[in-house]
């Protein structure tokens, strides 16, 4: 009989995961670890990244459930080994997600976002310390491992919090003028590890300025990146229409074709 609840789709998931796992289950699932399978996790969440991009829904529920068996191959490899189940991590999670809206599950109001921000780190403050946690610095809980942008992102919205913050966007563009002058003088220096200072100083005030308007860093670059490969796709093709390689082109020739793309939207 085909499962019809979710709870019992999941188990199905769970159920072959194991069978794959198993004494003359699959030679490749069986051989991996939790380090082989550590990329697999990276690309497979880039993929329902692009699917989301793509506002392909149909990819995405694919996508995601590419994801979710990435969860299941880890908690499988982690039952084996006797250091916690599938149903632990679920458990976690759904204990994690009422401890942190007591808005919600308890008698806490939160009206805002700020608000439910304000709550979140309360709450997280509270179990860290009934663990018997040493008491963590604001940016320690920001993980190292993050895309740089992503990174850049978080480090500064949770300064923000504090205050320490910028009162307007115009501040931003000031200061954005100020790292530009710095970095024309960095390059009049000559000196490379002076260069990439500033840049980086550049790229952080320009992830500021996207938090300040609302716009997430992250997505407004993959967006331009996915804009540009429609662009010089097009180039390319018109090109090849003409029998011309990117190489035998001008630069006036594909900049016209890319005037080209660009009134057509692409």
């Amino acid at each position: 009989m085909t499962p019809a609840t979710a709870g019992e789709k999941f188990q199905l998931l769970v159920d072959l995961m194991a069978r794959l796992r198993a004494p003359g289950g699959c030679p490749w699932d069986r051989e991996q670890t939790f380090d082989t399978i550590k990329p697999f996790l990276l690309e497979e969440t880039y993929e329902v990244m692009d699917s989301i991009d793509a506002r392909d829904w149909k990819e995405l529920s694919g996508e995601l459930g590419d994801l979710l068996l990435q969860a299941v191959f880890f908690s499988q490899m982690a039952s084996e080994q006797n250091l916690f189940r599938i149903q632990d991590a679920l458990d976690a999670i759904n204990e994690k997600l009422v401890r942190r809206h007591p808005h919600i599950f308890g008698e806490r109001t939160a009206r805002t976002e700020g608000d439910v921000r304000k709550i979140w780190s309360e709450v997280k403050a509270a179990e860290a310390e009934e663990q018997g946690e040493a008491p963590r610095t604001l940016l320690q809980g920001v993980p190292r491992s993050l895309p740089a942008l992503v990174e850049a992102q978080q480090i500064a919205g949770r300064a923000a919090q504090t205050g320490f913050d910028w009162d307007n966007p115009d501040q931003v563009l000031d200061k954005l003028r100020e790292e530009l002058a710095e970095f024309a003088a960095a390059r009049s220096n000559g000196k490379h590890e002076e260069l990439e200072d500033e840049l980086g100083d550049m790229l952080f005030v320009l992830v500021n300025l996207a938090r300040f308007v609302k716009v997430d860093a992250e997505q407004a670059l993959r967006r331009t990146n996915a804009k540009f490969r429609r662009r010089f796709g097009y180039v390319e093709q018109q090109l090849a229409a003409r029998g011309r390689t990117l190489t035998e082109a001008t630069i006036e020739e594909m900049e016209t074709l890319w005037q080209e793309a660009k009134r057509q939207s692409l």
